[in-house]
């Protein structure tokens, strides 16, 4: 498996938060090649099982989100110009001049326009634009328009990943395709070992607008341990350098009480055993991730954290190495194989 390919392929792939099913039916074609089934519940979570080689009640759930933030038509003036809103947390001091596509009875393109600074006033020079202010240029008419376009349909950036030095990479919506690659990377590095417990590799939806699919699938699975892997921080100038991860370092291991104490320990345990870097994060609330639904799931579940580092989050260049997304794959398929001759009960235990 080429990670740089899959990445590419699935990042520029459209799946806004309840819209997932375009980038959803390429998600699942490749966990098939490794995957004893591969389902799709009712709510669009891909549930993709890896059976251990043993008779046992073991299950650990990995998640990772496929969703996107996005935008969604809300209105077309009688000019052709599409007014529009948000679908998850868009920054919109980043739509201005982007090219869009608008995912309607067929894509159609177009752009986020701004008045030319040779008309703005001094005063309007220095105000940030909000969204309500804002619309998409097609070139269309109103009515050429609304034969291709309704009310509802949902637009995305039109980006294309970009190679950086080294082995970094740019794009859109590697939050958090970035972690279901990671996930991938998990299967690969477990066809050469023995594992004992079944592995549910949850390709979760709507993750973005209230971990919505993460909350359905983990009560339906009732997992011993859940994981989820998601993208972190990663520092620039501006940031806080006690706040961030460093790209490139490896994944962090979250701590907090979102985190099951014996979980963490042994994730940290397994990279220091594997020399497989890692780093340290901290989230002393719910960690906004996959795993707080995961945790109060039914009786509760014991939880981790993996996060993947990225810079520019929720823009359409969110910035990563992919060394960090080969390293989190291996570490959670080395944490997999390290429970094998554990006692669930009593990993798990106070």
């Amino acid at each position: 498996m080429n990670i740089k390919t899959v990445l590419k392929e699935i990042s520029e792939t459209s799946g806004v938060s309840g819209h997932e099913k375009e980038v959803s039916q390429i998600i699942k074609k490749h966990f098939e090649r490794y995957c004893d089934s591969v389902t799709e519940d009712a709510l669009g979570n891909i549930i993709s099982v890896k059976k251990g080689n043993r008779a046992n009640n073991k299950k650990i759930m990995l998640a990772a989100h496929m969703d996107e933030i996005g935008l969604m038509v809300k209105d077309i003036d009688k000019r052709g110009f599409i007014q529009f809103t948000n679908i998850g947390g868009v920054d919109q001091r980043t739509l201005l001049c982007q090219e869009v596509i608008i995912h309607g009875e067929e894509d159609v393109y177009g752009l986020i326009g701004i008045k030319p600074p040779h008309v703005t006033s001094a005063k309007e020079r220095k105000e940030s634009l909000s969204i309500e202010d804002l619309a998409i240029d097609t070139g269309f008419t109103k009515e050429e328009l609304e034969s291709k376009v309704k009310i509802g349909d949902v637009i995305t950036i039109k980006r294309n990943m970009i190679n950086l030095q080294n082995d970094w990479i740019a794009g859109k919506a590697l939050d958090d395709r970035a972690g279901v690659v990671s996930l991938l990377m998990c299967l690969k590095e477990l066809e050469n070992f023995n594992h004992e417990a079944d592995i549910y590799f949850v390709i979760t939806v709507q993750e973005e607008v209230g971990t919505r699919g993460a909350t359905t699938a983990a009560y339906s699975i009732n997992p011993d341990i859940g994981i989820a892997v998601d993208v972190g921080f990663g520092k620039t100038p501006e940031l806080s350098q006690y706040e961030t991860i460093d790209i490139g370092k490896g994944p962090a291991i979250t701590v907090g009480p979102n985190i099951h104490p014996n979980i963490f320990e042994k994730i940290k345990e397994v990279a220091s055993n594997e020399y497989i870097d890692y780093q340290i994060e901290v989230a002393p609330g719910p960690s906004g991730t996959d795993a707080w639904p995961m945790q109060v799931s039914r009786a509760g579940v014991a939880t981790g954290v993996l996060s993947i580092p990225l810079r520019y989050m929720h823009t359409s260049v969110e910035t990563i190495s992919l060394s960090d997304i080969e390293k989190t794959g291996k570490l959670l398929a080395n944490f997999i194989i390290s429970i094998n001759k554990i006692d669930m009960e009593e990993l798990l235990c106070y």
